[in-house]
């Protein structure tokens, strides 16, 4: 486990590069925090140190945003907020992009943990009273957590 501190989230990227050096073998990254945390900002960050020139935006209403690099590397962006029944996943072929070897962006998976495989890199966004982010990076392998 490593824990991050952002004092502002405007100084996000030396957050992002520290969640890119954490998972840089791990493909499936979970994002948690609550409603205006910063999860999407920070998943944009990401995605622009990882060369993505796409607009990235939060798939609300889509489920999924799919995005390219120059290299022709391909990311994949969830947002499970407005899930009502965790089978609705099924329907976009979830599994298929889990298991496509590509990197998964997930927020709000909690919606739909029983889809969510058990090797992920978990990040934990907490906003503090001066509005800093306190980011908390965990590897889960086999569904335990291990660092």
């Amino acid at each position: 486990m490593e824990k991050y501190y952002c004092p502002s989230i405007r100084e996000i990227h030396a957050a992002a590069q520290k969640i890119i050096d954490f998972g840089k073998f791990d493909k499936i990254w979970i994002f948690k925090g609550d409603l205006g945390a910063g999860k999407t900002t920070l998943i944009r960050e990401i995605a622009g140190i990882l060369g993505v020139k796409d607009r990235v935006n939060s798939p609300t209403f889509s489920l999924v945003n799919e995005y390219q690099n120059a290299k022709g590397e391909v990311f994949y962006h969830f947002d499970f907020y407005r899930i009502e029944d965790p089978e609705e996943v099924l329907e976009i072929g979830l599994d298929e992009y889990l298991e496509s070897g590509r990197h998964c962006w997930i927020e709000w998976a909690e919606k739909i943990a029983g889809y969510i495989p058990d090797d992920f890199i978990h990040v934990l966004i907490e906003v503090d009273e001066k509005e800093g982010r306190n980011i908390t990076l965990k590897r889960v392998i086999n569904g335990q957590t291990n660092g």
